[in-house]
């Protein structure tokens, strides 16, 4: 089992949407890509922050999905949606 989690603390909440839009567009190029279990785009009420999970079955699966990924929000301003840089983890178990 592979996780990555993509974690956005601090999107501006004028562009709010704009970034939960590439998320789901991020999500919707993983699938039907070898090894994806499930993919989520998630809010914590509490915070506002906005994370994206992807459950794959192995870290070669995730990697080899990785271009298309990136292809679909390659032309996204991120900077001008979000005041900080997105947090990013890779898990593994242990």
């Amino acid at each position: 089992m592979f996780v990555s989690i993509g974690i956005h603390r601090h999107p501006k909440p004028e562009k709010r949407e704009l970034l939960i839009d590439s998320m789901r567009r991020f999500g919707a190029a993983m699938r039907g890509c070898k090894g994806l279990v499930d993919v989520y785009q998630l809010e914590d009420k509490e915070s506002g922050a906005l994370v994206g999970l992807a459950i794959w079955e192995t870290r070669e699966d995730w990697l080899a999905a990785r271009p298309a990924m990136i292809e679909a929000v390659k032309d996204d301003p991120f900077d001008e949606w979000e005041d900080s840089e997105p947090e990013g983890f890779r898990l593994q178990p242990v």
